[in-house]
């Protein structure tokens, strides 16, 4: 069974954006950066929601195109429009089932890559393995949260900690 990991950067009152998707008070440099493109390297699937995916075209991402190239690309989203044979695969209903049968399908982990919506409906239902955690030295007065509207309380258990030089704190946790 592959695992699905949730590895996002983090302030430290659980913010993974700003206010407008605001991203700039993240360190984008050093050390950090580095061990995150080394552990992208590792997942071979990724699934998204429609507002994470579209953020990467604020840097250049077309629409219909692999924001990893490596990875198989899923988006769930019932609104998103993309051009006819595209590199990615829009997922429009049975968000969960789909989610459990990728997870039955031969490979590496998968990568849940950004929203908090996406990622609380996956966590509350249970199909969250692990949570890798930038959490950046900063506090945000307002954004996009870590988990939005999960529905239980979540057991974890700690598997890696990381004090890079840049100031960012990684946490590994196995839920």
């Amino acid at each position: 069974m592959r695992n699905i990991c949730y590895d996002v950067a983090v302030s430290v009152n659980g913010f993974i954006a700003g206010p407008e998707d605001d991203i700039s008070v993240y360190p984008h440099e050093g050390d950090h950066v580095d061990a995150y493109f080394k552990r992208l390297e590792t997942y071979d699937a990724v699934i998204m929601g429609r507002r994470t995916y579209e953020f990467g075209y604020r840097f250049g991402l077309e629409p219909g195109q692999r924001a990893y190239p490596h990875m198989q690309h899923y988006i769930f989203s019932r609104s998103l429009e993309i051009p006819a044979g595209a590199a990615v695969e829009v997922v429009r209903d049975d968000w969960v089932d789909t989610v459990r049968r990728l997870k039955t399908t031969a490979g590496g982990d998968i990568y849940l890559c950004g929203g908090g919506s996406f990622a609380g409906l996956l966590l509350s239902q249970g199909l969250v393995d692990r949570l890798r955690l930038k959490v950046a030295p900063v506090i945000l007065h307002a954004g996009i949260a870590l988990f939005d509207e999960i529905s239980d309380a979540a057991n974890l258990t700690l598997t890696d900690v990381v004090r890079h030089d840049s100031g960012v704190t990684y946490l590994s946790y196995d839920l």
